[in-house]
């Protein structure tokens, strides 16, 4: 039974989407509440409708920098869709990605824990 080709299909866009992201929010958003953002991952429905846009952000507020990113959604769906060769390019939903902070987090708690019992 030959095995569907569509999840490698759908990881390949959602990679591809990411790549492309990164580029165009550098050069082309000019939001100053956007800060300096990295694409984390990127979530894409079965029906290429929707994608959940992970990011992460140095120098501005996370909620902040999710509604920028999000009011540029439009403008960022369009200029993918020049450069996507793809029927369907997904509507994008920014969310911050807590986990690099959830890590710092933990190294933290860890480094002070073992400091304690180095004393």
């Amino acid at each position: 039974m030959k095995r569907s080709s569509k999840p490698q299909r759908g990881q390949r866009i959602a990679d591809q989407i990411q790549r492309d992201l990164a580029e165009l929010i550098r050069t082309e958003v000019r939001d100053p509440r956007v800060g300096l953002v990295t694409i984390s991952g990127v979530e894409i429905t079965p029906d290429y409708a929707h994608a959940k846009v992970y990011f992460t952000v140095i120098g501005a507020d996370a909620e902040t920098a999710a509604q920028g990113l999000n009011s540029a959604a439009g403008h960022l769906h369009n200029l993918l869709f020049k450069r996507l060769r793809i029927h369907t390019v997904p509507r994008l939903t920014f969310v911050h990605d807590a986990s690099v902070e959830r890590g710092f987090e933990i190294d933290r708690l860890i480094d002070e824990a073992v400091g304690r019992h180095h004393k």
